[in-house]
Formats: structure tokens, C-alpha cells, sequence
């Protein structure tokens, strides 16, 4: 049986506020994840997800803690029929993504010398459900362009799907 908690640690030459400031600007999230934030980042505020002109907004969607330039953590998003429709999901994954519990996702930043680690964990997931293979491909991928960013200036190409 699998963990119900994804872990992934990297380390970014940057500062914990230029850090925070990448993770929760609507500006900068647009850039390497193609995702904007429509909250004011306290905990219980409600997180409102704009991407690709659909808005995904839920009551249980809500930042869960909010330390500028420590820890972040808020629910995931919820699964709707249309943003499977606009990523092209089949019904059938659609319906085995809905069915699992809402998980939670939390970003600790620590200085580390002249670099920050950042450790991403996504916790609450069904051990061996599809959101967790989802993004244990999907969290690598997001945090290398978000670091890429911060290093150069420039995100990564989004990885083909």
C-alpha cells in the first residue's frame, strides 16, 4: 500500500520572499504554471483557480496556513466537468479524479545558505488513486520551471502531455 503524501524537496538560489512572492502573485503563478489565484493568501480565505479563462471556485477550496516566506498550504482544487473538458480528460478519468478525497498541498521555505529549499508536500491523497500518479509527474515539472524562473527569468516550456 502507498503513502497518502507526495513529497518533493528541491533547492532554488533565490530569497524566501522572492520565493513566496512567485508562489502566491497571480502574475507570476500565470507564468510557469498557467494557473492565476484568486485570494488574499489568510487562512480559511477561500482560493478561486483561474485558468485559461475557466474559474474554478469551491467552499472547501481555502488557504489552510500562511506564514509569508515559510509555509504555504491551501486544499487542492476541485474537479470539475468542464476544467476536465478543457484539459481533455476522458469521462472516465474525469469520474476517478471527482472520487477521491480532496487532498492538500503545503510549501515549506527554509534559507539554506545562499538557497532556499523548498519542500512540496501534497498530503490527503487515496494511496494509489490517479491524482496522486497525476502529480507525482506533474509536481517535478511545475517546481523545475518555477525554479527556472527564479534563476533566470524565464519559465520552462511547458513538458509535452
Amino acid at each position: 500500500m502507498g503513502s497518502d503524501t507526495f513529497v518533493y524537496t528541491t533547492y532554488i538560489r533565490t530569497t524566501p520572499d522572492a520565493l513566496w512572492k512567485a508562489l502566491t502573485d497571480p502574475e507570476l503563478t500565470r507564468r510557469y504554471w498557467g494557473v492565476a489565484f484568486e485570494t488574499d493568501w489568510t487562512p480559511g480565505a477561500p482560493v478561486v483557480w483561474e485558468e485559461g479563462g475557466r474559474r474554478t471556485a469551491d467552499p472547501e477550496q481555502v488557504v489552510l496556513a500562511s506564514e509569508p516566506g515559510r509555509l504555504l498550504s491551501y486544499t487542492w482544487h476541485t474537479f470539475t466537468p468542464e476544467w476536465a473538458e478543457a484539459v481533455g480528460l476522458g469521462h472516465d478519468a474525469y469520474e476517478r479524479l471527482a472520487a477521491e478525497p480532496r487532498s492538500r498541498v503545503a510549501f515549506a521555505i527554509e534559507p539554506s545558505g545562499d538557497t532556499v529549499r523548498l519542500t512540496v508536500s501534497h498530503g490527503g491523497l487515496a494511496p494509489d488513486g490517479s491524482i496522486k500518479e497525476q502529480i507525482a509527474e506533474g509536481w517535478p515539472a511545475l517546481i523545475s520551471s518555477l525554479k527556472s524562473l527564479l534563476e533566470t527569468g524565464e519559465e520552462l516550456p511547458e513538458p509535452p502531455r
